[in-house]
């Protein structure tokens, strides 16, 4: 697309692929540095660092919502290229989006650090490594019109995901955090949701991509499959060791 060209990252895949692989990379030496030495508490740096996501997805869920107000984006089908300055502003929003999904790599680095690896699943890492590669396409291909949904409804999860995160770290909020139970149910609604909204474009048509609207939906089938999976392995175990 024209309008991102020139953009940070976008104009070749190259720093994309070598981000992933260097991110694969740093799991597989990082688990083992880690393999004889004491975890890491990093209580600071996880309060800082959640914190940064959590305001940062609040930004981009809020400039989704005026972005696309402002275009008067149709919720059944949008398309690239009628809603003009407003379409520019939601492309330039959904580049963060891209970008953030490079900082969550952080999140499994974490884990590595702390020792957490019953964390590093292969969801995890699947899901962290797909999207950020995923959303190079989008914000070269298609980064405004339909493809503004997902990232709405994700940012909104990701304030409660990454603001739970943060409390967690501190003991005396422990107690205070009732929502965690409902945060997988949330993703799996999530992602159902973004499902029916692609489909919705393909069963009346705008003009968007209709290849593009199949990929995404057979991703998301697949996070739907490996969230649902995960959902019953934790509904399963014993309850302390949730």
């Amino acid at each position: 697309d024209a309008r991102v060209r020139g953009w940070f990252l976008l104009d070749s895949y190259l720093p994309t692929f070598l981000l992933t692989a260097a991110y694969l990379l740093s799991i597989w030496l990082g688990n083992k540095f880690m393999k004889n030495r004491p975890p890491f508490s990093l209580r600071a740096h996880l309060i800082a660092y959640n914190l940064g996501i959590t305001l940062l997805s609040l930004y981009m869920f809020t400039e989704l919502i005026l972005a696309t107000w402002e275009g008067s984006y149709n919720l059944q089908c949008q398309n690239l290229h009628s809603a003009g300055e407003a379409d520019i502003r939601v492309a330039k929003v959904l580049w963060w989006y891209y970008f953030s999904k490079v900082i969550e790599f952080m999140d499994t680095i974490f884990f590595v650090l702390r020792k957490k690896s019953s964390q590093i699943t292969f969801l995890h890492v699947y899901h962290h490594a797909t999207m950020f590669n995923i959303w190079w396409c989008v914000l070269n291909w298609i980064p405004c019109g339909q493809s503004f949904f997902g990232p709405t409804l994700n940012s909104f999860i990701h304030v409660l995901m990454y603001s739970y995160y943060g409390l967690s770290v501190i003991p005396s909020m422990r107690k205070y955090l009732w929502w965690k139970k409902y945060l997988t149910q949330a993703q799996l609604i999530q992602f159902l949701l973004t499902i029916v909204h692609t489909l919705s474009a393909a069963v009346k048509p705008c003009g968007f991509p209709f290849g593009c609207l199949m990929f995404q939906s057979s991703y998301m089938a697949t996070l739907v499959i490996l969230f649902i999976n995960f959902y019953i392995k934790v509904s399963n175990r014993p309850r302390a060791l949730r």
